[in-house]
């Protein structure tokens, strides 16, 4: 039955008010007011959620700048795969990442996660904070069209088996879960290990099930995932120090006035400190309960110095163009 005009007048006003209130949605709320989301992988318990986003939000949203932070953690917006991808789209103005991940759109960066390049938290700050870091930043940006903010410690990362890993020569034999990326996967060969893919979500079950032999993460991600049920030996190999990029939209921050624009960086470089420290006491923590049960076995007298040579070596012989560069970089602001 075709519309009267009275019917049609009112579907095209309804249609109007539904357009009228997406466009209030991207251009902002209470007159005006910027809306920018910020999203992470981890639950709402872990330190890069609870010391991290919800933070920086804290900090912006309790302050009249006519800003507003919303968190989605827990991959609610995507896996990191695809999150980078909505944030250089604009369809996610903020992200949490790592550099393995954001290398796939700027190889250079990668580096930033390969085994044993830095020698902990600080000498990860005190590389980004200095001139060959900003340098980084730059290319980036211009690379990607998304800005890094700043970076986060995510703590270091070990290996567990059903056996103790002291020397390189221990993992031979032993299939080794890695991340799927080809940064991970360059970092196992790196330190002379046997790398299969399994998926994040999969590896308790395979594990328990014994399709692989062990995996590496750091402390609070394998308490947080109960991977301690199924390992028996956690080794303090310390081979990756972790670290995670705050990354913005570039048009999104084009949006903020400079004052709203030195007000987020500012909430995303103070938390650093508490962020890094949530992480060190999480670790500390479960360290200690683990030690009291007296499992797993925590194995500390790795070899850290056999494991740096052995990965050092690989990447000076197979690295090269500005990853080489980058590396050799990193490595001489050592301390």
């Amino acid at each position: 039955m075709p519309k009267t005009p009275h019917k049609a007048l009112l579907t095209l006003t309804a249609a109007a008010v539904v357009a009228t209130g997406c466009s209030a949605m991207n251009s902002g709320d209470d007159g005006g007011t910027v809306t920018l989301s910020f999203a992470n992988s981890y639950t709402t318990n872990h330190p890069h959620t609870r010391c991290g986003i919800q933070v920086v939000a804290d900090a912006v949203n309790g302050r009249d700048l006519g800003v507003k932070i919303e968190t989605f953690p827990n991959s609610q917006l995507g896996n990191d795969s695809t999150r980078f991808t909505s944030v250089r789209s604009g369809d996610l103005d903020m992200d949490v990442q790592g550099s393995s991940a954001l290398a796939a759109s700027y190889a250079p960066i990668g580096v930033l996660d390969m085994a044993y390049v830095f020698d902990g938290p600080d000498h990860l700050f005190t590389f980004f904070d200095g001139q060959h870091g900003t340098r980084l930043k730059t290319e980036f940006a211009k690379a990607t069209g998304a800005r890094v903010l700043d970076v986060w410690y995510f703590g270091m990362r070990h290996f567990t088996a059903n056996s103790a890993i002291r020397t390189p020569d221990d993992l031979k034999g032993l299939r080794m879960r890695f991340p799927d990326s080809k940064i991970y996967l360059e970092n196992a060969k790196a330190v002379g290990a046997t790398p299969t893919a399994v998926a994040f979500e999969e590896l308790y079950l395979s594990l328990q099930r014994k399709i692989i032999d062990g995996q590496e993460n750091p402390v609070p991600t394998i308490a947080e995932k109960s991977l301690d049920e199924v390992q028996t030996h956690v080794n303090l190999s310390g081979h990756q120090t972790g670290s995670q990029l705050i990354v913005v939209n570039d048009d999104s921050w084009k949006k903020l006035t400079p004052e709203q624009q030195k007000a987020l960086q500012k909430a995303v470089s103070d938390t650093r400190a508490g962020n890094r420290k949530c992480i060190e006491e999480d670790e500390a923590k479960i360290l200690a309960e683990w030690k009291g049960k007296g499992k797993p076995t925590i194995v500390e007298d790795v070899d850290r110095a056999a494991f740096a040579a052995k990965a050092r070596a690989y990447f000076n012989e197979n690295l090269d163009g500005e990853q080489a560069e980058l590396y050799k970089t990193i490595r001489s602001t050592a301390p």
